[in-house]
């Protein structure tokens, strides 16, 4: 099973973070070590002083598939939730400065948080989803997922031009506005729709 992590997807954290707007997904990897554990918390670890949170979309693949139109991506997943891609942000910093890779920084263990899975057809349209993370019972990040720069079936038509698609696999959509850090303590939920889908505290 492999993570499959889109960046840049929300025109307003683009801005946030100062990078450039992508003429293309920006497509990454995270390893299966980083999913935490249910019912763990998610300890910080000692490589970093700047731990931040991103709440994302996910979208688990239910069928093999490689080269997938776009009008036929539906196909390929019938399961949602929302998760965490943590993020150690100033050790990101430090290798996007010297164009080295971004693993250390995103696929640490515990650095992707999976929240309970729904199906699709509990939904209205996958492309007007609401979703929100609260920090401390504090509303930090909200949005829909009709603001993506590219939505959940162009991701897995692209995608899947580069990796095949296998079951089991999960594409993290993309973070909108709003991420920050996380201290010791932290309690962060994650919502879909106002299901709350995951809970942990912060170590």
């Amino acid at each position: 099973m492999k993570l499959i992590c889109i960046g840049r997807n929300y025109t307003d954290h683009i801005k946030e973070l100062e990078n450039e707007k992508p003429t293309d997904p920006v497509v990454f990897i995270k390893s299966d070590n980083a999913i935490l554990l249910k019912k763990q918390p998610f300890f910080i670890p000692d490589f970093s002083n700047e731990i931040h949170y991103e709440l994302e979309v996910l979208v688990k693949i239910n069928k093999l598939g490689k080269h997938i139109d776009k009008k036929f991506a539906h196909k390929y997943y019938d399961q949602l939730s929302v998760g965490i891609d943590f993020t150690a942000r100033d050790l990101q910093k430090k290798l996007k400065d010297k164009g080295l890779p971004w693993e250390k920084a995103k696929s640490f263990d515990g650095a992707a948080v999976v929240g309970q899975w729904i199906d699709k057809s509990e939904v209205a349209h996958v492309d007007n989803l609401n979703f929100r993370l609260e920090k401390n019972e504090t509303v930090v990040q909200t949005a829909n997922t009709n603001l993506m720069l590219w939505k959940i079936d162009e991701l897995i038509e692209y995608v899947s031009k580069y990796f095949t698609l296998k079951i089991g696999d999960i594409i993290f959509t993309g973070t909108p506005a709003g991420v920050g850090k996380v201290v010791a303590n932290d309690k962060l939920k994650g919502f879909l729709e106002d299901k709350e889908l995951f809970s942990i505290t912060v170590k």
